[in-house]
């Protein structure tokens, strides 16, 4: 017996799954070394020895950070000789992205670095 979904059950399933794609796309979002690759990104392709050394941070952590930016399909690499060119996809609306967090940090008083539940007390350095 095949049951048919109701046009209200669909709706929720499809906002539950819009949500959970949003919440992922967060996720990607959250550790701040990933947001300082994304921002140096913005600016141009770089090589993972680039990111490294403005960064100041270990090529493996650079490379993990790189991958699960890939993996959310933030960025893309090219082959350039033995290395890879790293840029961002959707260079504008992350922009977009990253401008309206500014603005809603500064809106709160950045009253979320004191959330006992993602604050920045709970933030592990990944690096």
């Amino acid at each position: 017996m095949t049951m048919k979904a109701t046009d209200d059950e669909t709706t929720v399933l499809d906002e539950s799954a819009a949500l959970t794609a949003a919440a992922c796309l967060f996720h990607g979002f959250s550790d701040p070394s990933r947001l300082t690759i994304v921002r140096h990104l913005a600016l141009g392709e770089h090589r993972v020895v680039d990111l490294t050394d403005h960064l100041g941070l270990a090529q493996s952590t650079v490379s993990k950070h790189l991958a699960c930016l890939k993996d959310c399909g933030l960025v893309t690499s090219r082959p350039e000789g033995r290395a890879s060119m790293w840029s961002l996809n959707h260079t504008d609306t992350v922009i977009e992205l990253l401008s309206a967090a500014e603005r809603l940090l500064a809106a709160t008083g950045d009253a979320v670095t004191l959330c006992p539940n993602f604050g920045a007390s709970t933030l592990v350095d990944a690096s």
